[in-house]
């Protein structure tokens, strides 16, 4: 079936506004296709714009980069990258759509979301969270020694989403808020923040979703 795109107004204000609305669109069904799998989790509690989430176990494979932060995702990419398009034991390969298990032969498994990205000695830890029903034990071995792979155990985080570019500015914007609602709600926390992406970089800034996770330290009983 051919496609007829809409003829944009000859008005230059109208014809940007026409532009950036078929844009819209057309990236809202490019992203609706190509949906990423993400960890399970389900929501404990809700404060105002912040969810309390309840993560199971997953796993990732990470690496530490020296940073600084703006550059450890470029830093990281490539070696990560590598690993999950083959360059493991076994030549296994993991798509950018959605996985499932090892077998002998090389097997496409799609990657899921987000990547992550905090701050660890040395540098900063980036990950990639693998497919469901693949654990540390049974994911093909990195053929790189920097990349490692690590099951994150059952925790409980609190989490702020919101749009933009990834700066350094529009991260602490949304840490801060985060932390001020932690303290309002007497929740306290433990660890370094971790920077949470789930698009690719060339997705339009508005329609982004990032994260800021804060690990909610665990409540001590009398």
């Amino acid at each position: 079936m051919k496609t007829i795109l809409p003829r944009l107004p000859r008005h230059p204000a109208a014809a940007f506004g026409a532009a950036a609305l078929l844009i819209l669109a057309l990236s809202t069904v490019a992203m609706s296709s190509h949906a990423t799998e993400e960890p399970e989790y389900q929501v404990v509690r809700q404060l105002a714009d912040i969810e309390v989430r309840q993560y199971g176990a997953y796993a990732v494979a990470e690496v530490v980069v020296p940073g600084p932060a703006g550059k450890a995702g470029g830093q990281a990419f490539p070696i990560l990258a590598g690993y999950i398009f083959g360059k493991n034991k076994g030549e296994r390969k993991f798509a950018m759509t959605a996985p499932v298990t090892q077998t002998a032969a090389p097997v496409k498994l799609a990657m899921t979301a987000p990547v992550t990205q905090t701050a660890a000695p040395g540098g900063f830890l980036v990950q990639f969270v693998l497919p469901r029903g693949v654990t540390a034990s049974s994911a093909p071995e990195p053929l790189d020694a920097r990349v490692k792979l690590r099951e994150v155990m059952p925790a409980q985080v609190a989490v702020i989403r919101y749009s933009g570019f990834w700066s350094a500015s529009n991260d602490a914007r949304h840490l801060a808020k985060l932390e001020a609602a932690l303290r309002a709600a007497n929740l306290a926390w433990t660890g370094e923040p971790v920077f949470s992406r789930y698009n690719a970089p060339f997705t339009p800034w508005f329609m982004r979703r990032n994260e800021v996770w804060l690990s909610l330290a665990p409540v001590s009983t009398p």
